[in-house]
Formats: structure tokens, C-alpha cells, sequence
């Protein structure tokens, strides 16, 4: 990946190349309703701003391992006493987005696109991102038997979640940093980009439809563990082999009118990160009790560890990779220049870690003033 540069000054017409980026909002549902409002604590105590409940969301996906965990533990409902967490669950970005829109959820977990989209589309007023979560966690998986060297990508088709989405903009960039051609709508060119499914993409593997994918945990575990082998760590072409992968987002209206509530979920997001980073065996099997809980059955071992390995979760929002991330979308035509200065809120997440005892982060040039 190149050297992040300073924050970009212009917004062209941003908006009009969102639906490129992020689909039609209105194609998806607002997930998936937890009637028992999540965690194993119950709302006890006083409500914080005297506000009834709290509506977060996130993916039943291990790079949201934070609130998997935070609310499995109850850890997050803890921080609120009687204020009652409500948890939502998404399988995309997009209708995540769509909910925080319409009052459905008030703070959320997602990937930096949609984080990205949802700020723009709203002209800078929709959200902000308040916190890190994860890191890492994306892998390029291929067929053994097909591809044994990265020069061997090129004529295959490799699959990736979603046009537009974190990782087919990352795979998109590095193909044309090998000088590959590869045109971003239809996905052809000197790679078939072969946009699929999560869900369907092992048996797209499985098949022979695809040769590989460009994927994030637990899917590039899965295609492991249906022979596949990892080509590519997308780690390795970041500095420090860190990118932000999940941040926490809050509706601004929300964060206007209940900064307290936001301030006690971001308390219950750190605590919880400082848990699963002191017991990783125990928070490991917490976030497969959860995505059991909400799927119906858990991970096996041979894709839940290897998987669970390769993220980290952070409080840190690295916001100088989802600067470079934007870059890679607008190099990649799938996004026009996006102004982004003042998509971070980083005062009430600074002022936790500060009462933690933990350094402060920053918002590389993109905070709210």
C-alpha cells in the first residue's frame, strides 16, 4: 500500500458515485432484533441521561469481536446500569447504515466503506466514527492446485464480498499496483473479479467457480480448512501490519443529545478489548458462544483459531488507513474524492482511555472540530 498522504480538501460529487460503492441502502433489511437485549447482565441501577435503552449494532462476524464479546459478557450493559442495551444484528454494511439513518440503532460496529459511504452520502451530518475496533483479519485464499505464486493470480477468478466493499477496494488496489488491468464495474479484465457472497463463496470454492478470494475471517479460515491455502496476508502491506478492518459509529443526533450514553459504550468497548487481550482463550470462546448464540451453532476449532489469530482488536480507529483506504477507492473508480474532514470524534473515546490510565489516539487531521 502507498504512504498515507494529509487528509483531501475537495469533494467532487461524492455522493453520486456512492451507489458504486455501497449499492442501494434500500435492498436490505435492518437485520436481525435480539429480544433478550443482549449480555448476560441484566439493565440494574440507575439509567445513564435517564434514557430506557440503548440500540447498538453489529455483524455476527468475528472482526466485530468487540461487541460480540462486550455483549455476550454483558461487559457493555454493565457501563450503563439501568439504561437497557438493545442489539441488532447486520450481514451488510449498507443496511447497517440505512438503520443508523432512521433511528433503528444508535451506535454501531462496521467496516470502514460503509463508514466511509454513510458519512458522504449525508454530506458529512449522518454519523461520525467515535471509536477503533479491529484490525487485520483479511486474507487472499487460493486453490493450491491453481495458483502457487502471486504472479499466478492474474487470468483466474478470485472472489471478493461485495463490489465496492473493504475488500474488493483492497484487492482492486493491489491488483493495480502489479500493473494489472481490471475494470471496477463488470470486475473483468486481467483478474475475473468474481463478486459473491460470503455466505456462498466456499462452495463457489468448493466448485470451481472461483480460484480464490480476497476475504475476511471466518470466510478465509473456512476456504483453509475446504483446502485452500493463504497467498496473502493483507496485513503484510500495511505499516505495522495494522488497517482498521471494524470502528464503532454513533449517529450524530444521538452523540448530540446522549454523549453520556455514547461515552458509557465506549467505556464497556474498551474494557472489553482490555479483556479479550488479558483472556484471548476465554474471549475466543465467548465470541463462538455469541455467534453461536445468534447463528444457531459456533465455529469449529480448525476455522474459529485460525481465524481468531489474525485479529486484533484496537481502540485506536487507525484513522490514517481509512484515509488511504478512501484513496484506494477513488484510484480503483469506484468513489469520487471524498471530503472526510470531520468524519472522527475521538473526545469522549480519549477521555476514557485517559481515565484508563492508556495513551490518547488521534484522528490524523480528520476530526470533528
Amino acid at each position: 500500500m502507498s504512504a498515507v498522504r494529509p487528509p483531501r480538501r475537495r469533494f467532487l460529487a461524492a455522493a453520486a458515485a456512492l451507489p458504486l460503492l455501497i449499492g442501494t441502502l434500500g435492498a436490505c433489511g435492518y437485520g436481525s432484533q435480539r429480544q433478550d437485549g443482549g449480555g448476560k447482565a441484566t439493565a440494574t441501577g440507575k439509567k445513564v441521561d435517564g434514557l430506557d435503552s440503548v440500540k447498538i449494532g453489529y455483524f455476527p462476524n468475528l472482526t466485530h469481536a468487540t461487541a460480540l464479546v462486550g455483549d455476550h459478557e454483558g461487559i457493555i450493559q454493565r457501563e450503563l446500569g439501568g439504561t437497557k442495551v438493545k442489539s441488532t444484528t447486520f450481514n451488510a454494511g449498507p443496511s447497517e447504515i440505512e438503520a443508523l439513518n432512521a433511528g433503528s440503532i444508535d451506535i454501531g460496529w462496521i467496516g470502514p466503506s460503509p463508514a466511509i459511504n454513510g458519512y458522504v452520502k449525508t454530506h458529512g451530518t449522518g454519523l461520525r466514527i467515535v471509536s477503533g475496533s479491529a484490525s487485520g483479519g483479511v486474507k487472499l485464499v487460493v486453490n493450491p492446485e491453481k495458483i502457487k505464486s502471486l504472479d499466478d493470480v492474474k487470468g483466474k477468478k478470485i472472489a471478493t464480498p461485495q463490489k465496492g466493499n473493504t475488500q474488493d477496494v483492497a484487492f482492486l488496489n493491489w491488483i493495480a499496483q502489479r500493473g494489472w488491468k481490471v475494470d471496477p464495474q463488470s470486475g473483468k479484465g486481467d483478474v475475473s473479479v468474481v463478486r459473491t457472497d460470503n455466505k456462498v463463496t466456499p462452495d463457489a470454492f468448493k466448485s470451481g467457480s472461483v480460484d480464490g478470494a480476497w476475504v475476511p475471517e471466518p470466510t478465509a479460515s473456512r476456504l483453509v480448512a475446504g483446502g485452500g491455502k493463504v497467498l496473502l496476508d493483507e496485513s503484510t502491506l500495511w505499516p505495522d501490519r495494522k488497517f482498521v478492518i471494524t470502528n464503532v459509529i454513533v449517529s450524530q443526533k444521538f452523540l448530540a443529545r446522549h454523549p453520556d450514553v455514547v461515552e458509557a459504550v465506549l467505556r464497556g468497548s474498551v474494557k472489553t478489548n482490555a479483556w479479550i487481550k488479558s483472556n484471548p482463550a476465554k474471549a475466543r470462546a465467548s465470541a463462538n458462544a455469541a455467534l453461536g448464540a445468534l447463528a444457531g451453532k459456533g465455529l469449529p476449532p480448525e476455522i474459529l483459531d485460525p481465524a481468531w489469530r489474525s485479529i486484533r482488536v484496537t481502540d485506536d480507529p487507525l484513522a490514517s488507513t481509512l484515509d488511504a483506504e478512501a484513496r484506494h477507492a477513488v484510484k480503483a473508480g469506484l468513489l469520487s474524492e471524498p471530503d472526510l474532514r470531520g468524519v472522527y470524534d475521538l473526545t469522549l473515546l480519549n477521555k476514557v482511555l485517559k481515565a484508563e490510565g492508556r495513551p490518547t489516539v488521534d484522528a490524523a487531521g480528520l476530526g470533528a472540530k
